[in-house]
Formats: structure tokens, sequence, C-alpha cells
């Protein structure tokens, strides 16, 4: 049976551009097209959609508050279409499953790039969980001795789909005097970037985009970019990160797998292995290289995850020590590394 969506934008130009792209699937049925959330709102009712792409910048009310409002009543699988802007964890906070950059009309290959992304980000997104997120923004920060964390030396997390909340909420529930973090995020370039600075706002650490060479410190935080790997290094007695460009392993760049294979390498017992909410299957043959080589390792549990598709294979490849629920995850991991 082929996936109904529902496409939420205001311009003319881009409803009929998604709409013709997309239905070039055969997997895939335009059910319907609004002009705005109001529109949207009818024709939700009217024609049952699986999943809806929505436009951000819009009339009368704009994707990111529909979508807050649409998520209690009508949960359902939504992925954002925006330009470049900090604007898309908003709305992935609000309950979107995914986003895609809007494309230059005038370009090409532009335009068929973001169809061949938002079929596949379609696809991926009639198994997500969309229900109400765990927040735990609130929740007090746990306090930690630095003398606890003597076994180990780095902290390393996979994540794709739902994964910026659910970095987002792990890091607001650790202690910042904890092994420096490492993080392979699926996530395209430029919004790495961005997402970077976000949690170096909205969090206790120092985060930043990763550099090539950049050293590993206890309290900070170092995200891959988006369109490049990240491996783990050590020079004398300091870890480094290294950031190079290259193919695609397991359909990604950056690849989780990358991440945990070097960190197995590298810090073998001395690491802890976390993955979280993500479609495919990227990381959990790195996340079993670490368990045999001595790391601790964890697992998002089902219920919590968007999407259970990484953690599930890690747990299925035996990779995967304890599954937590997201609202556990914090405590979990400050308790595995004392």
């Amino acid at each position: 049976m082929a996936i109904k969506v529902l496409i939420v934008d205001d311009s003319l130009i881009f409803r009929e551009v998604i709409a013709k792209g997309i239905s070039s699937d055969p997997q895939i049925q335009v059910v319907g097209k609004a002009v705005d959330p109001f529109d949207a709102r009818d024709k939700i009712l009217q024609l049952r959609p699986d999943v809806i792409t929505c436009d951000i910048e819009m009339p009368k009310m704009d994707g990111i508050e529909f979508i807050r409002r649409l998520m209690p009543q009508y949960p359902l699988p939504i992925i954002v279409i925006s330009s470049v802007s900090n604007r898309v964890f908003d709305a992935m906070e609000a309950g979107a499953v995914d986003f895609v950059t809007k494309p230059s009309i005038e370009v090409a290959d532009s335009v068929q790039k973001f169809i061949y992304n938002i079929i596949d980000k379609i696809k991926s997104s009639v198994g997500a969980k969309v229900v109400a997120k765990e927040h735990v923004k609130e929740k007090k920060v746990l306090v930690a001795d630095n003398k606890q964390y003597t076994k180990h030396d780095m902290i390393a997390i996979g994540a794709s789909t739902g994964g910026t909340e659910a970095i987002f909420n792990v890091l607001k529930q650790l202690p910042k005097d904890i092994p420096g973090i490492v993080i392979v995020q699926h996530i395209p370039p430029v919004f790495s970037r961005m997402f970077a600075e976000r949690l170096n706002n909205q969090t206790h650490f120092e985060v930043k985009e990763a550099e090539d060479g950049d050293q590993i410190l206890s309290g900070h935080v170092y995200l891959a970019p988006g369109d490049k790997h990240m491996e783990i290094i050590k020079q004398g007695s300091l870890y480094k990160t290294k950031v190079f460009t290259g193919e695609k392993v397991n359909g990604h760049c950056p690849s989780v797998d990358v991440l945990f294979n070097s960190v197995s390498n590298v810090l073998k017992e001395r690491a802890l292995g976390v993955i979280l909410t993500g479609m495919g299957y990227d990381g959990a043959r790195g996340l079993g290289k670490m368990k045999r080589r001595g790391a601790v390792t964890i697992g998002q549990d089902e219920k919590s995850s968007v999407v259970y598709g990484m953690p599930k294979a890690a747990y299925e490849l035996g990779a995967v020590e304890k599954q937590v629920s997201l609202s556990q995850m914090g405590q979990n991991i400050v308790r595995l590394l004392r």
C-alpha cells in the first residue's frame, strides 16, 4: 500500500515541485496539498495522510506552531522543509521527526537531490514513533566528582532520526565534569555547526563542531561535521579528533561506525559507547567492536526511540549491554562510568 502524503506549503511552486517529485516513486501517493496550517487541518481530517511535509515559514501560522498544536490531537510523522536556519531545531523540539533543506529552484541538480532526500525521509518516517516526547530539560543536573571517573576517558555517542532532541536531553542530564564526549549525528553540513552552537548555548557543556586535531577535554563535547567523518587518535597521552572527507559508510558521512571503530581501537576498555534513536544500522558493528574490546555500551530502548532502528540493530547484534529509556540515560551513564 502506498504511503499517503499531505504537502503543506504556501508556495505554489514548491507544492508542485514536491508533489511531482515524490509522486515519481510508486510507493508514495500525494493525497493532498495545503496552502497553510488551517487548510492542512481540514485536509488531515478528510484525507488521513500517513506523513506530512511542512514548510516552516507560512502565513496565518508558522510551521512550528502548527506542529505544536497538531501533535497532541493528531500525532503524525512530519518532515519539515526549511531554508538553512536554526528554526529546524525548534521544529524538531516541537515534534517533527526530520527535516530537509529547501533547494534552489533554478538549479536542476539541487532539486533532484532534494527530491531523492525527501523520498528517503518519507519512507523512513513511516515507522517513526510520534508521541509526546520525554522532556528532561528541567531535571536536576547530577553532581559528580572527577575522581569517580578514573576508569574511563571518553564517551562516544551515535544517533540519527530523532537524535537532535535525544542528544540534547542526554547532555542536560549529565554533570559537566565527566570525560569528554564525541558525537556523530546524521545531519547535513552547516546544520551540524548550528546544532553544536545550539547545544553550547543550551547546556552547561562546551560544545563545538569538531575540527581536525581538537584535543578532547573533560566537560567538552565534539560534534562531527555534517559532511566529514570523525575518528579518535592518540598522540602521547592526549586524545584528539581526526576529521576528514571520505566515502559514505552505511550510507552516511559522518558515520557512527567510523567513530566507534576508532574509539574501540584507541581506547579499548577506557570508553563508554551510546547508541540512540535512528533509522538503519549504522553504529551497530562499531559498538559491537567497542564491547568486545572491553568498553561499556548502552542503547536507547524502543519505547523512547523516535525510530528504533540503530539501537535495535545494535541490540540484536549483541553490542548493547543495557537498554534504557531516554529519561534514564544520564543517570545510567554516570553509574556505569563509576
